[in-house]
């Protein structure tokens, strides 16, 4: 980090973070008032229920003098909306295809456009992110058979570029001090994997409080159609997708259900079997929560993690590293981990506004500052000067305070700011723009802090330039470009309508799936574990599977023309650029 950039910060200078004046975000005309009003925000993807608190509350407050009413989805929470003809004032899907559509059908989402909205206090949206506008608007079309190409807001994880890839997240974290003292055993497949995670609980039994370590810890809150960390396993090691009730393969468009035999899946549950079986995978992970998890993850009760965020994004505290304690990304040599490409037009969860708002303008002046420049930064590391900042050559860096927030979100924050960095984190869990995308304000970078310069030139640990030399990378990135892995193209794919008797089939066999998933992990002989399986298996084609799995087969099919349509176009781009550098020549 450049000398005098982490210069003790003076209650002026934050609270001056806190008043920047609107026209410095680009956001155009204000509606703000001296009334203080409160949006009710029906977020589908919250786990928050209440009035939105902390620092980012304080901001929100000051530029636009507005509360948010977080409202998370539950049972009947849906329904209830609907009947009442009210969403709420923002409103968050989860995804473009289950819900979404009736609320389309049904008028009760504001049009974009409707008394120039957008133009007036969205400018940033309108400026900057037209391919993903235009996603939505064909959306509608598609949802209304031609009959309206209304907009009504934008997808997340919006993308500056389709030539680039997100960073990796399947990372395949270990105890990397733990591998060196091992003497960094080859570790060609899973097998190898295997012994390796019982060679790291031996050699360290205990966590820092104690407790008794593990291999991995699991936990059941983000399952689906599927227990989220078996079939993510399959994407981390084969580089498939989940769809549907399977998993789709990005290379060649082959779906494989969860029941197949000897697929992907089923692979994968009997690997965490063999984890248990043999007392390395913890045993509350049926029971626990993300939070109960990630604590354990934190006290060194882990040995590993296919993801970067359960893994060294938890471990990596400095009290750690002082230690000479690192985990880092260490795949199985056979592993192809999925990688997603960027996408200009977003992904299926929705940023809209409620038709029956009274405060039309404020919900849009507040979304289009999420999408500035200075709201990304801001959602993702805190307040502007407090957090982070921009250098004199305009690269990104963290503050003190930013750091230790990013690596413990329990970090206290200073006043005028009250709570931890926790208590002031959005609540309403959607992103705007990929943490991949360009930030056109920076000099040249992204919104990640991890490839930031002034990150990567930080001094490193002794163990942390162990990894780099031992591995010839200077970071996730390239140490997984320095091997195969799968690239999934961005394309405008949205999982398709199921109808009502599917949704119920659908209900019927993905709950089985789950259930009889966990029950095989904590079989305790193989002879149990197949007796599970093909309980799963019977019960799961009893309530009709199959129907779930033609339906899958055919969403694979739509995704795979889509992908090559983008392969397609980047190619002829490639060709493009090949012919132009020989004429130049």
């Amino acid at each position: 980090m450049p000398k005098g950039l982490f210069k003790k910060l003076t209650s002026v200078a934050m609270s001056s973070a806190m008043v920047i004046g609107l026209t410095s975000c680009g956001i155009g005309s204000s509606s703000s008032s001296d009334e203080l009003i409160t949006l009710d925000v029906y977020s589908q993807l919250a786990n928050f229920s209440g009035e939105q608190t902390g620092w980012i509350a304080d901001i929100l407050k000051e530029k636009f003098n507005v509360k948010l009413n977080i409202i998370p989805d539950g049972t009947g929470v849906y329904e209830t909306r609907m009947e009442n003809g009210d969403l709420g004032d923002i409103v968050v899907w989860s995804n473009d295809s289950d819900q979404y559509p009736t609320a389309v059908q049904n008028g009760l989402l504001f049009d974009w456009n409707e008394d120039d909205i957008l133009t007036d206090y969205g400018s940033y949206i309108k400026e900057n992110m037209s391919a993903a506008l235009q996603k939505n608007q064909e959306l509608t079309s598609t949802i209304t058979d031609g009959e309206s190409d209304t907009l009504y807001g934008f997808g997340h994880n919006v993308a500056t570029s389709s030539e680039d890839h997100e960073s990796f997240f399947y990372t395949w974290d270990v105890r990397w001090d733990l591998y060196k003292e091992l003497g960094y055993p080859e570790v060609k497949d899973l097998d190898d994997f295997k012994q390796l995670m019982k060679d790291m609980v031996n050699l360290c039994p205990t966590d820092d409080t104690g407790g008794k370590t593990y291999a991995v810890s699991l936990w059941p809150d983000w399952d689906d159609a599927m227990v989220m960390y078996v079939k993510s396993t399959v994407t981390a090691y084969y580089g498939y997708d989940e769809l549907g009730i399977g998993l789709y393969d990005p290379d060649t468009g082959t779906f494989h259900g969860a029941l197949e035999e000897n697929g992907p899946y089923l692979e994968m549950l009997k690997f965490y079997n063999d984890l248990y079986q043999e007392g390395l995978l913890d045993p509350d992970s049926m029971t626990q929560t993300y939070d109960q998890m990630i604590e354990k993850v934190q006290n060194g009760g882990t040995m590993f993690s296919i993801f970067n965020y359960s893994g060294s994004l938890g471990y990596n505290k400095e009290s750690h590293l002082k230690e000479g304690k690192y985990m880092y990304c260490m795949k199985p040599e056979e592993a192809t981990p999925i990688v997603y490409g960027m996408n200009p037009q977003g992904g299926d969860r929705i940023w809209s506004i409620g038709a029956n708002t009274e405060y039309p303008e404020r919900c849009m002046e507040v979304i289009n500052w999420l999408c500035t420049p200075e709201g990304t930064l801001t959602t993702n590391y805190g307040p502007q000067g407090v957090c982070w900042d921009y250098d004199e050559d305009g690269n990104t860096y963290l503050t003190e305070l930013g750091a230790a927030c990013k690596k413990n979100t329990k970090t206290e924050m200073p006043d005028p700011y009250t709570g931890t960095f926790h208590d002031g984190s959005l609540q309403i869990t959607n992103t705007t723009w990929s943490i991949d995308a360009s930030n056109p304000e920076s000099n040249g970078e992204t919104y990640n802090s991890d490839n930031w310069k002034n990150t990567l030139e930080d001094t490193q640990y002794e163990i942390q330039e162990d990894w780099s030399e031992k591995t010839g990378c200077s970071g996730i990135n390239d140490y997984m470009e320095s091997s195969d892995y799968v690239l999934a193209p961005g394309t405008s794919y949205s999982k398709g309508s199921k109808s009502e008797e599917l949704k119920t089939t659908w209900s019927q066999v993905t709950t089985q799936i789950k259930n009889s998933s966990w029950k095989a992990i904590y079989a305790k002989s193989d002879a149990e574990y197949e007796k599970r399986v093909n309980e799963m298996i019977s019960k799961c084609k009893e309530y009709g599977y199959e129907d779930c799995v033609t339906w899958s087969e055919n969403e694979a099919s739509i995704r795979k023309q889509l992908e090559d349509e983008v392969r397609a176009t980047d190619s002829s781009s490639d060709d493009e650029a090949t012919d132009s550098s020989s004429d130049a020549e």
